[in-house]
């Protein structure tokens, strides 16, 4: 059985510690200390782990672990799971590749077909979003699979009259958009994860879509984020549908999006995870590539454009991703496995902090809620506030380190309504803060890009309208 426990003699202490979470052991870090200690055993072999996507995307990762029979090859076997966690949710496929000692390949075999956490990222991303169960495949370096992806050129299309939407957890929002000049922006809360009926979903997206069209002459395009995995406009994972029984998923949700472009007439029509808007937008903002968008809302979605301005054909479901191994993190009530990435950037991070600080909510109000309670002490100046938000900007700053190893950043582009008001600028320092003292070469090649109060949080309806080209 692949166990943290294993990894506790590895759990190396943070130079900054989370003011209201000093326990947190970062991923980045523990991953040193482990490496530092194979190397130093005289057991060490080498080990690659490569993910596969059915349209020929790869990417590999090498390690090291201690030879088969070593007393803490256990930890390496804990080490080689988090990779291969972090491969699947960061990138996305269907066939794992192992090159690595017999008993670490044996337990990831048994990770994915008998342990809760293995099987639910077994059951999301292999079998629901690539439509096979996960193969672990033991094989040589020289035989893993080579990349034959291309990035995608999606985005940056502002000619003609445009509808952008960002569907979120708590709210949707809409713009208009002519000729890159918004017209019209909004934001409706709202409430999807606990509606089972389609029909519901599509008359409140169709809603929103309708009140931005009001306030053009004509819709040219449309273009959409949400939280969740899409490919070719087909819902493949969301948890904003996760009421809906798996029938009528597959007969009216799936093809969802499809149907509402046929409603709007066949014009062009894209929707993509709102990550990657996320990340669009900010290398529009910015001008730049090599850029890494973060949004800290009701969940963290995550994009990344690349230092030529192209999206990739990864996934980048970064709330998933393992930024700490402390055996007792937090757990992910969706996946039930701990120290995922959304449990600190995000409004469930409000949530878990705020006892912690001693703010006192009662347990049944929801989390936007509760982040609202948040953001109005800390606009009253409330330390206990700026305690909570320092904490998030330090499990920011780890957290970047980490996606360093997976990303080539150079620009970081933060968004969410975790982000809105006096609170996010005390995020962005405690980032920096952790980047200067555990990496100062990093924090000097890295550009954080501030947005306006509204961009924060209407951003990504804006650069959603951009996705689909004309004609």
């Amino acid at each position: 059985m692949v166990t943290l426990d294993a990894l506790a003699p590895f759990l190396a202490a943070p130079r900054v510690l989370p003011a209201l979470d000093p326990g947190f052991r970062p991923a980045v870090l523990v991953r040193r200390a482990l490496a530092d200690a194979v190397a130093a055993s005289g057991a060490a072999v080498r080990v690659a782990i490569g993910i596969e996507q059915p349209g020929g995307a790869v990417d590999v990762r090498e390690t090291t672990a201690l030879s088969d029979g070593h007393p803490s090859a256990a930890a390496c076997h804990a080490n080689a799971e988090r990779l291969a966690k972090t491969l699947l949710w960061s990138r996305g496929g269907h066939r794992l590749w192992v090159d690595g000692p017999a008993s670490l390949v044996e337990a990831l075999r048994r990770h994915y077909a008998e342990e809760p956490t293995g099987r639910f990222d077994d059951r999301v991303i292999a079998a629901t979003v690539f439509g096979s169960p996960l193969e672990v495949v033991a094989a040589p370096r020289a035989s893993f699979p080579v990349d034959r992806a291309s990035a995608s050129s999606l985005g940056g299309h502002l000619d003609g009259c445009r509808i952008g939407f960002d569907l979120g957890a708590s709210d949707r929002k809409a713009a208009a958009v002519v000729d890159g000049e918004v017209v019209f922006s909004e934001e409706i809360a709202w409430d999807p994860a606990i509606h089972a009926d389609p029909q519901w979903h599509f008359d409140g997206i169709m809603d929103s879509l309708r009140r931005a069209a009001a306030h053009l002459p004509h819709v040219d395009a449309i273009g959409g984020s949400a939280a969740g995995i899409y490919v070719d406009n087909e819902v493949r994972a969301a948890s904003l549908f996760r009421s809906v029984p798996p029938d009528a998923f597959e007969r009216r949700v799936r093809g969802l999006f499809r149907e509402l472009r046929a409603a709007w007439g066949g014009v062009p029509f894209v929707v993509v995870n709102d990550g990657e808007v996320t990340a669009l937008a900010g290398a529009m903002a910015a001008g730049a590539g090599a850029l890494l968008g973060i949004a800290m809302g009701s969940s963290e979605a995550a994009g990344y454009v690349t230092r030529e301005r192209t999206l990739t054909p990864w996934i980048d479901e970064l709330a998933f991703v393992p930024i700490d191994l402390r055996p007792d993190a937090p757990v992910d009530e969706w996946s039930g496995d701990r120290g995922c990435g959304v449990q600190y950037l995000s409004q469930q991070a409000v949530g878990r902090l705020l006892p912690a600080a001693g703010i006192d909510v009662d347990p049944a109000t929801a989390l936007p809620q509760r982040l609202v309670a948040l953001q109005d002490l800390m606009a009253a100046g409330d330390a206990r506030a700026a305690r909570v938000y320092a904490t998030i900007g330090t499990y920011l700053g780890y957290a970047l380190l980490e996606y360093r190893e997976w990303y080539d950043v150079e620009h970081v582009l933060a968004l969410g309504r975790v982000m809105t008001g006096a609170g996010g600028d005390v995020i962005l320092a405690g980032a920096r803060a952790v980047l200067e003292a555990e990496a100062p070469d990093v924090s000097r090649a890295t550009t954080f890009h501030e947005v306006s109060e509204r961009d924060k949080r209407h951003g990504q309806a804006v650069a959603a309208a951009s996705l689909p080209a004309l004609g």
